[in-house]
């Protein structure tokens, strides 16, 4: 059975930073494509950053610049580090994770920037 656990969210005022991990079990994580997705109060989930096999990372514009994706194949996780961060970034962050036509998510963590 595949299992994700965000971990490494939190509040953080305005330009802070925040590095959210997502470990994986139960599956070939070196051959899994990750994404991680952002759900805002009353707003649709959204993408925002991708990592394959082959380490290929795309991001959504408004995060680009400020944030990393990056994933550790030994120790099956992902990680989102988050910079500069800026009161709209305040949502749920989800990791997905893709392998072999098959779909896994996580439980969320949440993600709330304010001063």
């Amino acid at each position: 059975q595949v299992q994700l656990v965000e971990s490494g969210g939190g509040l953080v005022q305005p330009g802070g930073s925040l590095r959210l991990s997502c470990a994986a079990s139960g599956t070939i994580f070196s051959i899994a494509t990750i994404i991680w997705y952002r759900q805002a109060p009353a707003k649709q989930r959204e993408l925002v950053a991708r990592i394959t096999s082959a380490r290929s990372t795309t991001y959504t514009d408004s995060v680009k610049g400020r944030f990393t994706i990056s994933r550790d194949n030994a120790k099956n996780t992902v990680y989102l580090q988050m910079n500069s961060l800026k009161p709209e970034d305040t949502a749920v962050y989800y990791c997905n994770l893709k392998v072999l036509n098959s779909d896994y998510w996580g439980q969320g963590t949440q993600v709330t920037v304010s001063s």
